[in-house]
């Protein structure tokens, strides 16, 4: 494929984007929405007294809330390295009376704080990690100061409540799985209920998001003179290339919903050497856990191919990182976060909306399948602008998403308060969870899926 140039200066670009798709896709989103029906809630949550003071709260704590978007903005860390954000949300925390355990879960970049005491205990979920070299263009610094501000105000209330409320922090969801190294050391067993939410271009209540996991591959062969005796040598690149195009092919026969994707991450030294390693890192996903085992035993039947046709020997290392499971939305919740946003001026419109091909991977889901859980999706910019994007971490900290954190806090914590008032809630949201397979084993599962 050539570039187009449009001058020396200017150099190489690659080509445009399928524009057309793009067009039609958010032409087609923005008419849909526009014709959706809200989503309600059968339940009347927290009384109006509640609700009112929640929401003062939260405008109260607006300027407080925004600084420190803002700031974990201006200071991007990577996974389980963010401790500028853990330090900057423990001070703001202990300046409003909280006590705050830093490191905690035996993660040293996790925080936890609590309100109130015994059960039921709604934990509010804070994220902060950037992205390698574009920052918060997943927007975590507006899920971080909004989840914050949830807690901070649903713990002004909380003395009129039965129960307690929980802020907990976790750290590297960009490939990190930080939320399963928290729920492996029992960071989830008190808890009865999880809300977070993340931004994006859309108000949406529950979205189909993926499970994923990685694995790393690596061939071994025999260096050799590439012209005076190839014969001699067994190229590993050749079985990465052969792995790679294998599970490219394996794109045409999954699951319409299913991902898999890689890249080649070491190919040799110089031409004129048979390489004799070669590696490549590959992500699998699924919308259904046993979607991902299914995956798995398929690309390790192309990657041991590859090292059989090649000469070669395979060494594979998978979930260097947890793998995320997907997400169960808990729709009674997703229902309450829907109506509690409706007098902040915002339409969060159900599943199916919004394309559901649409989406990616967030360790959310390991909470979900142990914890009744939410993750809606947050408008705070344009819908045209994706997430992962040096574009969207521009938005991360404009007037749209400082809007964002404070109507996500009031949507969270009222959320929070609902499910700690209103014993129907509790009651549906559990039976829902209940139906839809209860608490998984998650190490049973992620057992059985390696291969």
């Amino acid at each position: 494929m050539t570039t187009e140039t449009s001058s020396a200066q200017d150099g190489p670009r690659p080509a445009r984007p399928y524009q057309r798709y793009l067009a039609d896709m958010v032409s087609r989103m923005q008419r849909d929405v526009a014709a959706a029906a809200p989503l309600t809630s059968a339940h009347r949550g927290a009384p109006p007294e509640l609700a009112h003071a929640v929401t003062a709260a939260v405008e109260r704590l607006a300027p407080d809330l925004l600084a420190l978007s803002h700031d974990v903005h201006a200071h991007p860390e990577l996974g389980f390295e963010e401790h500028y954000a853990v330090e900057r949300i423990a001070r703001l925390l202990s300046e409003r009376g909280h006590e705050v355990e830093t490191g905690a879960y035996g993660v040293k970049t996790a925080l936890r704080a609590r309100a109130g005491g015994g059960r039921p205990r709604v934990a509010i979920l804070a994220e902060y990690d950037a992205l390698p070299g574009i920052g918060h263009a997943c927007g975590h610094n507006v899920i971080c100061a909004a989840a914050v501000g949830a807690f901070l105000a649903a713990a002004e209330v909380i003395g009129d409540l039965d129960g307690s409320v929980e802020l907990i922090g976790c750290p590297a969801e960009e490939g990190g799985g930080g939320k399963e190294y928290i729920a492996r050391a029992g960071g989830f067993d008190d808890i009865d209920a999880a809300v977070m939410l993340h931004p994006f271009g859309a108000d949406v209540a529950e979205h189909p998001w993926l499970g994923v996991r990685t694995v790393d591959v690596t061939y071994h062969g025999l260096s050799a003179h590439a012209a005076a005796m190839p014969h001699l040598g067994r190229n590993a690149l050749d079985a990465i290339v052969n792995a790679y195009a294998g599970f490219a092919q394996l794109r045409q026969h999954i699951l319409p919903a299913d991902r898999v994707h890689g890249i080649i991450t070491d190919g040799g030294q110089k031409p004129n050497i048979v390489p004799e390693r070669a590696a490549g890192s590959f992500f699998l996903r699924s919308a259904d856990p046993n979607g991902i085992t299914e995956l798995s035993e398929r690309a390790l039947a192309i990657f041991e191919a590859a090292a059989r046709s090649t000469g070669t020997e395979l060494e594979m290392t998978w979930d260097v990182c947890p793998v995320y499971l997907p997400v169960r939305n808990n729709h009674p919740l997703a229902a309450r976060y829907a109506t509690n946003l409706v007098p902040r001026g915002r339409k969060v419109v159900p599943e199916g909306v919004l394309p559901g091909e649409m989406t990616g991977s967030t360790d959310l889901g390991n909470v979900s399948v142990r914890v009744p859980s939410i993750h809606p999706l947050l408008a705070i910019a344009p819908p045209d602008v994706t997430i992962h994007n040096p574009e969207f971490a521009k938005w991360a900290a404009r007037e749209g998403a400082d809007t964002g954190t404070i109507d996500g806090a009031v949507g969270l914590a009222l959320t929070a308060v609902d499910y700690l008032a209103d014993a129907e809630l509790r009651a549906e949201v559990r039976a829902e969870f209940e139906a839809a397979g209860g608490v998984m084993d998650v190490d049973a599962l992620l057992a059985h899926g390696t291969p």
